[in-house]
């Protein structure tokens, strides 16, 4: 067995685990990454792509800005579109010059494994039988096993970043832990197509045949939505029919349709909704998708991440810098304020754009009442805006 000795453990390289070993790195604390899928599919897998600002913010400080600056696609508002009419929320103007940058997930895992590539500093990918113990006493440990080879990763501190089915999470005591969840009767299908972006922002649409959304990843790549059954079979929705229907629910009396274009990817993702309670445990601090899960409506999955990690990564500091544990003890309940802020936020954009199965004609009427009220209204808007740009870091 091979045996590794350093101050961090951490578990998981999606953004969260790579993004604390970037930060730990800065602050000049030694960490060890391991991560249970192959470097390809940490990388190629699509998944979120809205930057609030304070993850441009900490990603530019950082020196993880440079691609940023120059293939993001900076967003200084977006649409609601209802009733054959889109209407624009201005994120600059109602809070102060905040907006949000479109930049995937990808792209963000990419620089961050260049950044810790650049280190030195050890990457485990492909990692099996991955687990942890005595993160409840002084001497936790990480196992796993890698091309064939045992290892053993004695750590302070194990940071638990591997996402809802990792094993971090339930290592804990279920006696130690309350998980709140909410399961929504619908999913999203989602496609990645060639096409050039026909709206400069993002439009998100309530229709009566349900929710539709408008996003992009670049100057040539469209990323759109339509809301289905949590369990719709991907087989019945060929290319024409995915379109013809996207066309049908963001097809606006103003004039503007998405632009069509070879369907790449295409998929169904459920949604849901998970708060873990405490984010700590002893020594296992929890981050990310191990601790939390949002609907992607709200688009704060990623951001929630980061700014966990952050606040994580400043308490290690503020521990081995100057021996405070105050931070370290405060993370759990700091985090879950701002974790349930984003939760509201992201359960009251899901429930007013999406159509609930059995939903009768007044809880339609009643969604596009709030929308109008939404979109009229000063400070409905400025709500919107500030929880849309900023939530997470709050």
């Amino acid at each position: 067995m091979t045996r590794h000795r350093t101050q961090v453990g951490i578990v998981g390289a999606g953004p969260a685990g790579l993004f604390l070993g970037h930060l730990l790195h800065l602050e000049g604390i030694d960490s060890i990454v391991i991560e249970s899928r192959s470097q390809e599919y940490v990388v190629e897998r699509v998944r979120a792509g809205v930057l609030e600002q304070g993850t441009v913010d900490l990603m530019t400080q950082t020196g993880l800005g440079d691609r940023l600056r120059r293939e993001g696609i900076r967003h200084g508002g977006v649409y609601l579109a209802f009733l054959g009419r889109r209407h624009r929320i201005d994120f600059e103007e109602l809070t102060g010059g905040r907006a949000i940058t479109i930049y995937g997930q990808n792209e963000v895992v990419k620089d961050l494994i260049a950044a810790r590539n650049a280190t030195g500093r050890p990457l485990y990918y492909s990692a099996e039988q991955v687990s942890i113990a005595d993160f409840d006493g002084s001497h936790p440990r990480i196992r796993f096993q890698c091309a064939d080879e045992q290892h053993e990763i004695a750590c302070d501190f194990i940071a638990g970043c591997d996402g809802s089915h990792g094993v971090c999470r339930p290592s804990i005591p279920a006696d130690r832990v309350c998980v709140y969840e909410r399961d929504y009767p619908f999913g999203w299908l989602g496609i990645l197509a060639k096409a050039a972006p026909s709206s400069g922002e993002l439009v998100y649409a309530l229709h009566e045949r349900g929710f539709a959304l408008f996003s992009m990843r670049s100057a040539g790549v469209t990323r759109l939505y339509l809301q289905c059954a949590p369990d719709e079979d991907i087989g019945r929705w060929n290319d024409d029919a995915i379109w013809s229907e996207l066309e049908t629910r963001l097809g606006m009396l103003d004039g503007w349709r998405p632009n069509r274009g070879d369907v790449v990817q295409k998929g169904v993702t459920g949604m849901r909704s998970v708060v873990v309670e405490p984010m700590r445990h002893g020594a296992l601090f929890l981050a990310g998708d191990a601790a939390h899960i949002v609907p992607p409506t709200g688009a704060k999955g990623l951001n929630l991440a980061v700014a966990d990690v952050r606040a994580l990564a400043i308490a290690l500091a503020a521990h081995y810098r100057q021996n405070r544990r105050d931070l370290l003890d405060q993370y759990s309940d700091q985090r879950l304020r701002s974790v349930w802020r984003a939760q509201r936020f992201s359960w009251w954009m899901t429930s007013m754009l999406h159509r609930a199965p059995g939903g009768n004609p007044f809880d339609y009427r009643r969604q596009i009442a709030e929308l109008e009220y939404v979109t009229s209204s000063r400070a409905a808007m400025t709500s919107l805006a500030e929880n849309y740009v900023g939530t997470a870091f709050e």
